[in-house]
């Protein structure tokens, strides 16, 4: 009875303080929650995005405010909020949230996007920049190349497994690059561990999935108490990550020390190690940068390209309009190169348009304050979680008219060139301030040149089955990335000469 008492009291004394102090402080609108728990039972479980941008147009406000047991949540719903805060603040606002599932069990805290913001996060992103700044991505585009060759023959082979096919593109361009690893199918033994192990990153990276991220104190439960298949998730998913960070690491490190390495990314960052830093350290930064290449570049760039393919199939006009930009440059006799581009505007508002339609992260990866801070009148605490609503910011009306359309126009002038004045998507498409993705450059050139070898050489549609046309759900996937739910595509050469080219890149001619 005493023990019950007690909670009561600390209960409600808890209560009372919260209570207090946001009184005392003025904070954005957002839904009223309950004492003590706040709004936890409010927090979205799936599409977080979309109930985030419906708030927003409830409260008549760009900027949306959760107490969820304790925790300051912002939610930033326009390109203003995530601008003047996310960007001109960013010295504020650039540290990660640090969860109990992601980072203390399952060791998601090896992924440098993840790291706390700090000298550590700094040693990695050098190394990663080192390697993937604008200036040295042309030196990977033959890996792009030769897997975009492949990636069209297969899509003629099998149609109807184009996830998977892109899986096998866009996986086998990583490895190459990273590591120099040759992988000929989706059985691949290093995609196979990998694609394991990013699974499990996609559902501990969900804001508010996991209660023990909110209560930390639940970790200590034993497993066989109900509410606890966390820890039993966690127990599996941890060597799994552990796998793939170490062992194509020990691979290239190994053929190093045999004189049998090839170029790759993380052989170049070993081999440039400075003989007066403490080796061991130098090790951990680029085993964790080089793997976290692989897993920001492969997953993304499957999700991309499978709302790029979908859109074309949704959109036939604009795929016909594309190839006819592709066969104006081309002659119709050649697959387009990345030194195209310039002279292919067409194709890179595609790219654009895709990420801002569908971005793959619609809520970028929440960011947390490390000052007090005030923003409109409305107090900011340090520690508060920040995210920035990438949804939200593309699908804005005002910036982008009508933005449930598939229109790449949008960023082009009359003249059909490239429109620099046009709100450019890629502002929210790769994340915001000092956490924008560090590989952008590499995933837009990989993109463009899969979407222009398909525009060259295929015609992609819906199936017709029984006389009957296909449609497709237009459905996607709730977790970390957003990307479509399989559907059925038609495939066809547009041409006996882009038959030809597709059957001669098939066998290295």
């Amino acid at each position: 009875m005493e023990a019950t008492t007690f909670g009561i009291f600390f209960s409600l004394l808890l209560a009372i303080t919260l209570l207090a102090k946001r009184q005392r402080h003025r904070f954005p609108p957002g839904p009223r929650g309950y004492p003590v728990i706040g709004s936890v039972l409010q927090m979205p479980m799936q599409n977080a995005w979309l109930t985030y941008q419906r708030w927003g147009r409830d409260y008549g406000s760009d900027i949306i405010y959760l107490n969820v047991l304790g925790k300051h949540i912002y939610i930033l719903n326009s390109a203003n909020a995530v601008y003047d805060l996310l960007e001109k603040r960013s010295a504020t606002y650039s540290d990660r949230v640090v969860t109990t599932m992601a980072h203390e069990l399952v060791k998601w805290d090896k992924n440098f996007a993840l790291l706390p913001y700090g000298d550590f996060w700094r040693e990695h992103r050098k190394a990663f920049h080192r390697q993937f700044q604008p200036d040295m991505v042309p030196k990977y585009h033959s890996h792009m190349y030769k897997q975009a060759r492949g990636l069209l023959g297969r899509l003629l082979a099998q149609p109807n497994a184009l996830r998977k096919h892109l899986r096998l593109m866009a996986g086998a361009t990583i490895l190459g690059v990273c590591y120099g690893i040759d992988a000929q199918s989706e059985n691949d033994h290093y995609l196979q561990i990998i694609e394991q192990a990013v699974h499990s990153l996609n559902e501990v990276a969900k804001p508010g999935a996991y209660l023990v991220d909110f209560l930390p104190i639940l970790k200590y439960l034993p497993t066989w108490m109900p509410g606890t298949q966390f820890k039993r998730d966690a127990a599996t998913w941890r060597p799994q990550v552990d796998l793939m960070f170490d062992e194509p690491f020990d691979v290239v490190k190994q053929s190093l020390d045999d004189g049998t390495a090839v170029d790759s990314v993380c052989a170049s960052l070993l081999s440039e190690m400075d003989e007066r830093k403490d080796k061991r350290y130098q090790e951990t930064v680029i085993k964790q940068a080089v793997e976290t290449a692989y897993i920001g570049g492969a997953d993304t760039t499957v999700s991309a390209l499978s709302t790029f393919v979908l859109a074309m199939v949704l959109n036939p006009e604009v795929q016909r309009t594309a190839q006819k930009h592709v066969d104006s440059v081309t002659g119709g006799d050649r697959l387009p190169t990345i030194e195209d581009r310039d002279s292919l505007p067409y194709i890179t508002a595609i790219i654009k348009e895709a990420l801002r339609w569908r971005p793959v992260l619609p809520l970028a990866v929440p960011h947390i304050s490390t000052t007090d801070d005030e923003y409109r009148g409305y107090h900011i605490p340090a520690g508060s979680i920040i995210m920035g609503n990438a949804w939200a910011v593309l699908h804005d009306g005002s910036r982008y008219p009508n933005p449930d359309s598939f229109d790449p126009t949008r960023f082009l002038t009359l003249a059909g060139e490239l429109d620099r004045d046009a709100p450019d998507a890629l502002e929210a498409a790769f994340g915001f301030g000092r956490r924008i993705c560090a590989g952008m450059h590499f995933a837009l050139d990989s993109m463009w040149i899969n979407a222009a070898y398909v525009f060259a050489t295929l015609d992609i549609a819906k199936p017709v089955e029984d006389g009957r046309v296909i449609e497709p759900s237009g459905e996607y996937t709730t977790g970390l990335l957003e990307q479509p739910l399989p559907f059925k595509i038609s495939v066809a050469p547009r041409s006996k000469i882009a038959e030809g080219l597709i059957r001669q890149r098939e066998h290295g001619d």
